[in-house]
């Protein structure tokens, strides 16, 4: 955190070192199962892996294998085994931009953020393949890939799957998408999740939610989803909802940017959302289940509002 300064890093953050886990380092894989299905979790922005620790807990609860990875210099920092620190370009630091210049970059960007999941999705088939350890060779079932991310890394999820066939089921949380997928739609399973903008105007939010409802309208019946979480904010999908301090959440709260949902119940009703649409479409789970959702949890309405400018 000594890189954000003291009033980022201290007066408006909260000790990371006190926050506690649900997992171990170097775990061995369940034998429980011969393969799993394999979800790739996908940060928001400058976001880091970390700061959807809940989600990706809750989903390797549920029987997945959950990859989340950092990007050199486009993560806000990256630290690497050796020690080596990549802190965020400056050129690719969102929050510090105007809406239409951060519209702009990020098209620019995308295609490195698409080359990310490919990547990452290369070499978990190398791993699968060839692991010299044995740990992981031949428990990815690479048949049943799911891709999910939030805000921008929501937005590289519909593009990507709209790119490669390996993507069997995929999740945009709250993300204004971007690429050629909005006039080409999606094959494949695909669930936004979105936050309530209900109170947002202007042309932007009509573009971005006419832009989703593109995508969404070109997906075959029974295979889309489109939910909104009354109460909900941008930030309502991470846990950063925990690990900023009071003050800031204060005042973000009474500038009217946080809603009314609780942090837990928000957390709560995202890991149902993204770990039912997988058991659906990964393990062959009832689609009954998706419609069960907003009778478990009375906050989420069918349909989407708008996307959130993208942080």
């Amino acid at each position: 955190m000594r890189h954000e300064g003291f009033i980022l890093g201290r007066l408006l953050s909260r000790d990371l070192t006190r926050v506690e886990v649900h997992s171990w380092s170097d775990a061995d894989v369940s034998s429980e199962q011969a393969m799993y299905p394999v979800v790739i979790l996908r940060a928001g922005g400058g976001a880091l892996s970390s700061d959807y620790t809940t989600l990706a807990e809750d989903l390797a609860s549920h029987g997945y294998i959950v990859v989340s990875f950092d990007a050199p210099y486009r993560t806000v920092i990256t630290a690497f085994p050796d020690g080596r620190v990549a802190l965020r370009a400056a050129g690719g630091d969102f929050d510090r931009m105007p809406s239409s210049a951060t519209q702009h970059l990020v098209t620019q960007l995308m295609s490195a953020w698409i080359a990310d999941f490919k990547f990452v999705l290369d070499q978990l088939q190398e791993l699968n393949a060839n692991d010299r350890t044995g740990r992981f060779k031949g428990k990815f079932d690479m048949q049943r890939v799911g891709i999910a991310g939030h805000s921008l890394g929501g937005a590289t999820a519909a593009q990507f799957c709209h790119d490669d066939p390996r993507c069997t089921a995929g999740i945009d949380i709250d993300g204004m998408p971007f690429g050629n997928v909005i006039q080409d739609g999606l094959h494949q399973p695909f669930f936004f999740l979105m936050s309530d903008h209900s109170k947002e105007s202007g042309s932007e939010p009509q573009t971005v939610e006419r832009n989703i409802e593109s995508i969404y309208d070109h997906v075959p019946e029974g295979k889309r989803w489109g939910m909104t979480i009354a109460g909900a904010n941008h930030f309502t999908f991470s846990d950063q909802m925990f690990t900023k301090s009071p003050i800031l959440m204060f005042f973000l709260r009474r500038a009217g940017v946080m809603g009314s949902l609780g942090k837990r119940r928000g957390l709560a009703i995202t890991s149902a959302c993204v770990h039912t649409f997988f058991d659906v479409y990964l393990k062959g789970a009832p689609a009954d289940e998706m419609n069960r959702l907003p009778t478990l949890y009375p906050e989420l309405k069918m349909g989407i509002t708008t996307a959130f400018p993208l942080l």
